[in-house]
Parts: C-alpha cells; sequence; structure tokens
C-alpha cells in the first residue's frame, strides 16, 4: 500500500491510497466466497459455480462493491495513521479506480484538527459567583422536607378544590370519536399542577367524589402528538376520590423524626450547612465555566465543518444511550415531541460547536503551559461520570478508551489551571 497526502483549505485533507491489484483480487475471491449461495447458475449446483463463471455471467464487476468494503476496512486505519494527520472526522471515500487486474485506488477526503491561536489566558477577570444561602432558602427546603414527609388523607365532606389530589377515570374525544392515549383509569391528578392541558383541572374544582361531568379542553398548536395539536376535544371525567395533604408540623418532634438531631433550631442548622455546600460546588463550577468561556472567546480557529457534524452525531448517540439507559428508545423519543432528524441536528449544533471550541482552547493551553496531569484527579471526575450514567467506573473507562481518557485528563487539568491563574473579582 502507498498513500499520498494533499493539504486542502480550511483545514481539510485529501489521503490517496494505492492498494496492489494483488490484494483488491483476494478481496474479489473473498466477496465471492461469502456471496456465491446466492447464485443460481445453469449446469451448476446452487453456490457451486466457479468465480469465473458467475463473473461471465454476471460481469466482472459483480463483487466489485463487496470487495472494495473489504479493501477500504482493511487498509483505511493504517493509511490514516501513516497519513501523520490528526484526524477529526469520519473519512468521505471516493473511489479512484476498481478494476480487476489493475491496482485499487481510493482518496479518503477528511477533517483535520485546526490550529488555535490563544488570547489571553492568564490573569483574566471574571466576576466570582457567590455561595450564599438565605434565610427563605433554609425555610424553602425545610418545606419541601415537610411536603416529603406528608400524608394523603381521604376526603368525603367536600368538593374537589385546589391543591387536592384527585383519582378520576378519563376518556376523550374529538367530533365524537375516541383517540389514542385520551383514556385512563385510577389516575392520579394533582389539582394546581398544570399537568394536563388547558384548563382541564380548573373544570374539576366543585365537582364531588363519584360525580361525572365534561370538560372542553383544546389541545395546544406545539402539542407533542401532531394528529392532536390545537383540535378541541371532550373528556367525560369520573371523580372516583379526593386526597389531601396533611403536613406534619414544624418543631423539635418532626426534627427528630427526620433526622439525628433533637431540636429544631440544631436540624435547621445542619441543612443551612448542607445548603451552604451545595451552593460552593455550585459556585466553584460556576467559575469555572466563566473563566473557560472567557478564554475560549479569546481565541480563534477555523474548525471545519465536518468536525461540527461528526461532534453533532456524537452527542445525539450519546443522547440516545442515555435514554435507552432509562427505558425509552431514542425511535420512542423522536415521536414523542415530533421531531425530524435534521431538526434534532440543527438544535444540537451550537452546543457541538461550543463543545469543540472549549477543547480545542484547552487542548492548546495544555500544550501551551506543557501541564502534567494528575491521575488522582482523573479518577474523581471518572467516578462522577460513572455515577451520572449509572455505570461502572470500568464500564466508562472502557467506552472512552485511552485517547477519550487522556483527553478528559487533560481538559481538566486545563481547567484547573486556569482558574487557577484567574482573578475572580
Amino acid at each position: 500500500m502507498s498513500l499520498q497526502v494533499e493539504k486542502l483549505e480550511k483545514n481539510m485533507a485529501r489521503i490517496t491510497v494505492e492498494v496492489p491489484a494483488e490484494q483488491f483480487q483476494e478481496a474479489i475471491r473473498t466477496a465471492y466466497n461469502k456471496n456465491k449461495g446466492r447464485f443460481a447458475i445453469p449446469g451448476f449446483r446452487k453456490g457451486k459455480a466457479p468465480l469465473a463463471m458467475i463473473e461471465k455471467m454476471y460481469g466482472p464487476e459483480v463483487f466489485y462493491e463487496d470487495a472494495a468494503n473489504i479493501v477500504l476496512d482493511a487498509t483505511y486505519g493504517d493509511a490514516a495513521d501513516e497519513s501523520g494527520l490528526d484526524i477529526v472526522s469520519r473519512p468521505e471515500i471516493d473511489l479512484v479506480q476498481a478494476e480487476k487486474g489493475k491496482d485499487f485506488i481510493y482518496t479518503a477526503t477528511v477533517a483535520v484538527k485546526p490550529e488555535v491561536t490563544l488570547g489571553d489566558y492568564k490573569g483574566i477577570e471574571v466576576e466570582k459567583a457567590a455561595a450564599e444561602v438565605t434565610d427563605e432558602d433554609v425555610e424553602r427546603e425545610l418545606k419541601k422536607i415537610q411536603d416529603q414527609n406528608s400524608r394523603l388523607l381521604t376526603v368525603e365532606d367536600r368538593p374537589v378544590a385546589e391543591g387536592d389530589q384527585t383519582i378520576i377515570d378519563f376518556e376523550g374525544f374529538i367530533d365524537g370519536q375516541p383517540f389514542d392515549g385520551g383514556k385512563a383509569e385510577d389516575y392520579e391528578l394533582v389539582i394546581g399542577s398544570h399537568s394536563f392541558i388547558d384548563t382541564f383541572e380548573e373544570q374539576l374544582i366543585g365537582k364531588n367524589t363519584g360525580e361525572q361531568c365534561e370538560v372542553n379542553v383544546t389541545f395546544p398548536t406545539e402539542y407533542h402528538a401532531r394528529e392532536l395539536a390545537g383540535k378541541p376535544a371532550l373528556f367525560k371525567v369520573t371523580v372516583k376520590e379526593i386526597k389531601v395533604k396533611e403536613l406534619p408540623e414544624l418543631n423539635d418532634e418532626f426534627a427528630g423524626e427526620v433526622s439525628e438531631f433533637d431540636t429544631l433550631d440544631e436540624y435547621k442548622a445542619d441543612v443551612r450547612a448542607k445548603l451552604l455546600e451545595t451552593r460552593a460546588k455550585q459556585a466553584a463550577t460556576e467559575n469555572e465555566n466563566r473563566v473557560v468561556e472567557k478564554v475560549v472567546e479569546g481565541a480563534s480557529m477555523d474548525i471545519p465543518e465536518p468536525m461540527i457534524e461528526y461532534q453533532v452525531q456524537n452527542m445525539i448517540n450519546d443522547y440516545a444511550r442515555r435514554m435507552q439507559s432509562q427505558g425509552m428508545s431514542f425511535s420512542d423519543y423522536m415521536k414523542y415531541t415530533g421531531m425530524t432528524p435534521e431538526q434534532l441536528k440543527s438544535q444540537t449544533r451550537p452546543q457541538a460547536e461550543k463543545t469543540i471550541r472549549t477543547r480545542l482552547v484547552l487542548e492548546a493551553v495544555v500544550k501551551a503551559e506543557n501541564i502534567q496531569i494528575s491521575d488522582e484527579k482523573m479518577e474523581e471526575e471518572l467516578q462522577n461520570m460513572a455515577s451520572s450514567y449509572k455505570m461502572e467506573i470500568d464500564q466508562v473507562k472502557s467506552y472512552m478508551g485511552d485517547r477519550g481518557l487522556e483527553q478528559m485528563k487533560e481538559v481538566q487539568e486545563a481547567v484547573d489551571f486556569l482558574v487557577a491563574e484567574a482573578k475572580l473579582v
């Protein structure tokens, strides 16, 4: 195998690869052995016709496509390595010559990592994110815990009111006909949660247990199910049960039940401390983001379009994997949102470009400062990723690969360096 590398405009390159005719002929033989069972040639049992006979009947190019794919799979990886290019996209393959008895020639057009020109990145000033906890924050957290420890009591002496949790049966109709997904039994609905469309919940206020009623609503024009969007609907509803939430009183007894503290004041102090710890971590992350964003803004680079497209697809694939881990297939998600693949790619593109710019700038900082990588910090980041994706840490390492792990180390060390050098005011 021999190759030539041609640099193109906008950080693109073309690799021309020439493979000996013998290797292409061997690929044809492999393609023949794989596919010969599909051919019925008079005078031969199916799958027993020799290569020369099949080529005579169907033309010498009958196995060229499969053979070409075999050669590409066998040679492109080595060609990419031998080229010395830092390739950041999938190759666009064009066949130049694929003919029996001649060398097999193809080109691979690829994007290469662009050069980054750093602006000011040491001593930059950014507004410091504050880590504060107010009395209102503590009270809000206590109310959340109070709500989590509430109990539901069945109400029988009054109709539905705002804030009640109801149990209902319902069936929806459009133009007098029921529609898919419009029926449910024993459905739990909190009045005022706005989880149902239009004024559905408000129209249940004042209805009594056991009462049947009709609710008229209009689906939003941007509703995810396009066949329902913008259409008026009638729901036949039966109120089966009304429940009201009873909150425990905030006192020393409550503190003793939900924590290891004896008094409410002690528990409040602990809640404040934990909130402050959380806010401090959030502030540290925000400070990192502000510093990095400002450094990225001051840098310049020319990102090739295929590199962005490659990142977009990687992000979509990663999102699909996360959804699958949560029990929803990506195709179901697309149906539910009514989004087309083109719309999803367009929506993902800005973040993909930002991700690329950030990574390239951080890699440039690592190179400029000759930053050494900390394994301890890396393990901490991997553990956070494993927790986020609900995976074992070894699975994360295997998925990312050696180069991915190295890049992740570089990114975090560069971030730490920039924050240490920055002026937070």
